[in-house]
């Protein structure tokens, strides 16, 4: 039992750094869907729809049916979100006529953390593309992927091996990444929000492998910004039976502002044991994978004494439906195909992949390819999801474009915008990433597997 509480807990932090073999959607007749309801995704037209697609072009493609593949750990987690994500779209877009005429199918890839291997592998053989998932350690499957050459639009990326990669197109961000993509949020929080908090920052991290290397990094980043670190402190990836150590030790630092990473289930019982003993920090970093109903439930008790934030990193918020149509259909498509699943950051990023996917298969055509998809897609320069997304430029690494974050604080009632500064719509959009002195690894590239990118078909 010690040993998988160990693996929960290093799948968890993983994830902040981001049913076994069940096939997704529906087999239609010789044909394809006739078209229900419309294709149109925000301020999309046309993404899915009937068409007079008929030849099989490449692997997992017929003339009436596309099979992508979508990687999760849910057989180990329990947590549906990116089968549920790729439910809820490919349902629609099949109801809207499918790609092309073509039925969209997914089949779940599911790693249960330490079989990425083994899953991509199975991929290779099958599938057309991943699209719309993601694993803890993904790194595991970047040079099989590489080998078999099968692109990716990821819902969710952990590992620095597989961020930015080649064959792969990823937005959001990751705490793994080459540069910190939170420095914007990070000098809101320490210069507007809560002036003065620079002082006495701490930092708290799951004592593994994969993420004790981000505290380090988090450290350098925030000393070039002026802050002061008293407090940076590992706690074991097996989990914590009593967080009063640690509380005391914020409480005895008088840290203001406090980065957490890890699972929020985790951070949730820290928050208990300081609201207990009546210390309040300025403000609580939660970081986006908090950002889901559960956090709310489980903090509801520190909720109303605790400031906590969650940097969405260009990622539209629910509660801005009634300004972002894009984000108003996706929790009603929710409601109509999985009304019983929750609506996380991970499975918003998920849809928008989605959308990619589906929207850049559409343009092909019946000669549909892996390597006219990826290109296709690449071709967009100022991508929006349909409007999900803060604008992210496709053609270029993500690495190296100024970035976009939006901030969400939990209360009692959920997941709530603030006063951030927007500057586009719901962004704050032109902060420069700050680059790390360090170097903290490298994404691998199709000459790393001895391939390049004309091998594509």
């Amino acid at each position: 039992m010690r040993s998988q509480r160990i693996l929960v807990a290093l799948m968890a932090v993983a994830l902040v750094a981001a049913g076994c073999g069940r096939d997704g959607g529906s087999t239609e007749s010789e044909g394809g869907p006739a078209a229900t309801v419309s294709g149109d995704f925000g301020d999309l037209s046309g993404i899915c729809g009937p068409g007079e697609a008929k030849d099989a072009t490449a692997q997992g493609v017929t003339g009436t049916e596309i099979q992508v593949g979508v990687f999760s750990d849910m057989g180990f987690t329990k947590n549906p979100e990116f089968d549920a994500a790729a439910k809820v779209f490919t349902s629609w877009c099949n109801e809207a006529g499918g790609v092309n005429g073509r039925t969209l199918t997914y089949k779940i890839r599911d790693s249960k953390l330490t079989e990425v291997r083994q899953r991509m592998l199975e991929a290779c053989r099958e599938d057309f593309f991943l699209v719309g998932g993601g694993s803890a350690l993904d790194g595991l499957g970047v040079k099989d992927r590489l080998s078999c050459l099968l692109p990716e639009f990821p819902g969710q990326v952990a590992q620095i091996a597989n961020i930015g990669s080649d064959l792969q197109l990823a937005v959001g961000a990751s705490a793994a990444e080459n540069v910190n993509p939170y420095a914007g949020f990070q000098q809101w929080l320490i210069e507007t929000a809560h002036p003065g908090s620079a002082q006495a920052i701490g930092i708290i991290n799951g004592d593994s492998p994969v993420t004790k290397a981000m505290g380090p990094k988090m450290v350098e980043s925030l000393r070039a910004a002026g802050a002061q670190i008293v407090y940076d402190e590992l706690y074991p990836a097996s989990g914590v039976a009593d967080w009063t150590p640690y509380a005391q030790a914020i409480k005895s630092k008088n840290v203001r502002g406090l980065i957490f990473f890890g699972d929020f289930r985790s951070l949730a019982k820290l928050e208990e044991v300081l609201t207990g003993m009546d210390y309040k920090l300025d403000w609580i970093d939660a970081n986006a994978n908090a950002y889901n109903p559960d956090f709310i439930e489980l903090a509801k008790s520190s909720l109303g004494a605790q400031n906590n934030y969650a940097d969405l990193s260009g990622i539209a918020p629910l509660d801005a439906a009634d300004q972002v149509p894009a984000v108003q259909q996706v929790l009603d498509l929710y409601e109509r195909y999985a009304p019983d699943a929750a609506i996380t950051f991970p499975a918003l990023k998920a849809i928008q992949a989605w959308v990619l996917f589906a929207k850049s298969a559409t343009a092909c055509g019946d000669q549909l390819t892996r390597s006219c998809v990826l290109e296709t897609a690449r071709k967009e320069t100022a991508w929006t999801g349909g409007g999900l997304l803060a604008p992210v430029d496709l053609s270029t690494p993500l690495s190296e474009q100024p970035r976009c974050f939006n901030v969400q604080k939990a209360t009692p009632e959920g997941w709530r915008g603030v006063d951030f500064g927007a500057t586009d719509g719901v962004f704050r959009c032109g902060v420069t990433p700050y680059r790390y002195a360090t170097e903290v690894g490298k994404p691998m590239t199709l000459a790393d597997v001895g391939k390049t990118i004309d091998d594509l078909e």
